[in-house]
């Protein structure tokens, strides 16, 4: 009778084990915005790499960059991995605020100085709340990443001051907190997709761009006219490492465990990893010909003040008390 009880349990475990595996597919879509040519890419190519390692090949994912999954429009993204259409990605917060407000936490201008205050929005109290509304909305995430610091770019003059920008026509993403920052720096911000931007820059239907340093390297941005360049680090983009909860709920507990660990270990080692190649990538930059302008505080504070409106304006819908947290958590930031 024992020996009966014993082989219907290994039975019972045997057949749940081949249920739970038939569960899973062949191979889970990951979406990114850039390829692997950018730290972005590297990041869910390092994902990728550890999934597939430490689960032994069970776990497969495949990357579709350049928002392929979404015909283009990254700020479908979310949506798309809500509803099951994309299992996975690793996204920007930018993009996913249309549908999360909090992620326009982020946004925020001259909010984050350093690399510091940036960790201790994200690995404090701040992140942890920010995560929470990610996961309230129908998506799981796991980890970290980084875009870098968003700097600003032109074909016209150097900047060093807001009425430097007095009608400048400045290329922003699709976000109205993107939209109202430069409004009220004095700017003409207009909305247009990455594929739009450099021939828009090209033509000089647009005067300037923001983004990060490895973006305007590696997409040789100096190449379509933008010959200055400030580094006034007015945002920084966190990348999130994220999955859809209906895909999440579908794996074990072990094998979730696993996704996590390798989101984390992938998306620390793509910070590292893309803060270590600031210098050789600005070097890169001035070596080109393009003219650098490094902001003092005092500058960087003039800005600051300039855009104190938009904080009036987008503080209530990103919540009050998150952005009281996040600003607390700089102030309070290990130098």
């Amino acid at each position: 009778m024992l020996k009966r009880c014993t082989l219907l349990a290994a039975a019972a475990s045997l057949l749940f084990s081949a249920v739970s595996h038939a569960q899973y597919k062949d191979e889970y879509t990951v979406s990114t915005v850039l390829p692997s040519a950018f730290p972005w890419g590297q990041a869910a190519d390092k994902w990728v790499e550890l999934v597939k390692e430490r689960s032994d090949g069970r776990i497969n994912m495949k990357i579709y960059s350049n928002s392929q999954l979404v015909s283009g429009d990254q700020t479908k993204e979310f949506s798309a991995m809500r509803s099951g259409l994309i299992d996975m990605a690793v996204g920007s917060t930018i993009n996913w605020s249309p549908q999360v407000p909090e992620l326009n936490l982020f946004s925020l201008p001259f909010l984050m100085p350093d690399y510091a205050a940036i960790d201790a929005i994200t690995q404090g109290e701040a992140g942890e709340a920010v995560f929470a509304a990610i996961k309230k909305r129908g998506v799981t995430p796991l980890a970290w990443g980084e875009n870098g610091f968003r700097e600003l770019s032109n074909s016209k003059q150097t900047i060093d001051e807001p009425a430097d920008l007095d009608g400048l026509k400045i290329r922003v993403v699709g976000s109205p907190l993107f939209q109202d920052t430069f409004t009220a720096l004095g700017a003409n911000p207009t909305q247009m997709s990455w594929a739009d931007a450099k021939p828009a820059l090209t033509t000089g239907a647009v005067d300037g761009q923001e983004n990060p340093l490895s973006v305007f390297d590696v997409a040789r941005i100096d190449q379509v006219g933008q010959k200055y360049l400030t580094r006034w680090h007015y945002m920084a983009d966190p990348l999130v490492f994220a999955i859809s909860n209906r895909v999440w709920d579908q794996f074990n507990p072990e094998d979730q465990a696993l996704l996590k660990q390798a989101a984390i270990d992938a998306g620390q080692w793509e910070i590292e990893k893309s803060r270590s190649e600031i210098e050789d990538t600005l070097a890169a930059i001035k070596d080109r010909g393009v003219e650098v302008t490094e902001l003092t505080d005092e500058q960087r504070a003039a800005f600051k003040e300039a855009t104190q409106s938009v904080y009036d304006q987008w503080a209530p819908r990103i919540g009050e008390d998150l952005v009281k947290q996040a600003q607390d958590a700089v102030a309070n930031r290990a130098q």
